[in-house]
């Protein structure tokens, strides 16, 4: 589809340059063809000048210059035509084959943001038609295994129901995060930035984070210079969210997580370091891929997320104007780095 489109596209780019061209080579062949009459009758109104004044002074010969001075100018025009035309078709020959090249290379580089964008959608709807999957065949598995059953009890519908709302959960949290991606497809998305103070906006996401830390046990400690950036302070919090639910998932218990912010050049600099299971190399250049899981968090027990929370949190950080990277050992921990604009005083 898109060569056919690309192909298409060429023969409208070359069909305007071409319109163009022939219409400047008839500009082109009438302004010469009007030269040269120009030309010739000037020239044989000189000449009758002065065949005139040679008849006036030397002679009363008539003579009949004028009719052999007529026929020389139609060869003359005819021969100047001819090799314009020939001129002409030479160069829209030549405009047509490098504008074709041109054309083709153009129309590739005009469809290639829509082509990626359809190739990005395309991987979308599959990866989160492969994601929704795996919880739907969970609870459709559960329910026929229940339906089976002749004498059901209790305990076993209880514990049916415990493990489809888990499914459940999923269902809601997958959904969520895909509504949240699609947003950042959206480029006339209206954003609220404000002036804000990262000490306050991250010490205000500790505290709703902090039971989630208190279960396995693991410290949280900060050192936030006051930094003023310009951002949506809810979607800000929600990085802050995602690295800190990250730091603790893979963190073990009695570990420490630590978060410091200060200035790097013009940008305020925020770091989230672990004592986790780390990342391995392989898994460091897909990590903020949307539904990539490392192998590390494959093979996790608690690691039961859709690779979702990092694509998100990057794309937040990059409708911010900000990076974010990561540095990891495996085995030693992880250390997440935002980049964010200062806001100018």
């Amino acid at each position: 589809m898109f060569q056919f489109a690309r192909i298409k596209l060429t023969l409208w780019y070359l069909l305007i340059i071409m319109t163009i061209s022939m219409a400047f080579s008839a500009i082109i062949f009438d302004f010469t063809t009007r030269e040269v009459h120009r030309f010739a009758s000037a020239q044989r109104h000189r000449i009758q000048e002065l065949l005139e004044l040679d008849e006036f002074f030397f002679s009363n010969r008539p003579r009949k210059m004028p009719l052999i001075i007529e026929i020389d100018d139609e060869e003359l025009i005819t021969e100047v035509q001819k090799r314009t035309l020939i001129s002409l078709g030479i160069v829209n020959g030549i405009i047509f084959v490098l504008a074709g090249g041109l054309s083709y290379f153009l129309a590739g580089k005009t469809l290639q943001p829509i082509q990626e964008m359809v190739d990005e959608q395309n991987r979308f709807i599959s990866d989160a038609s492969h994601e929704l999957k795996t919880p739907l065949t969970s609870l459709k598995t559960a329910f026929e295994v229940f339906l089976r059953d002749k004498n059901p009890q209790l305990t076993d519908s209880k514990e049916l129901i415990q493990e489809s709302l888990i499914d459940v959960n999923k269902l809601q949290y997958l959904s969520e995060a895909l509504l949240t991606l699609a947003q950042f497809q959206q480029p006339s998305e209206k954003h609220t930035f404000s002036r804000l103070n990262l000490n306050i906006n991250i010490t205000s996401t500790i505290k709703k984070i902090g039971p989630l830390a208190k279960t396995k046990r693991i410290a949280i400690k900060i050192n936030l210079n006051d930094l003023y950036v310009t951002a949506d302070q809810y979607k800000l919090s929600e990085v802050w969210i995602i690295l800190l639910d990250n730091a603790i998932k893979y963190s073990p218990e009695k570990s420490t997580i630590i978060i410091t912010a200060k200035k790097s050049g013009n940008c305020a600099e925020i770091r989230v370091s672990d004592q986790g299971i780390g990342i391995s190399q392989k898994d460091l250049p897909h990590i903020f891929d949307r539904f990539y899981r490392a192998d590390s968090a494959r093979s996790h027990q608690k690691g039961n997320g859709f690779g979702l929370g990092l694509a998100i949190a990057k794309k937040i950080v990059e409708q911010h104007r900000g990076t974010i990277t990561v540095t990891s050992n495996e085995e030693k921990g992880s250390t997440f780095i935002v980049k964010l604009p200062l806001l100018k005083k």
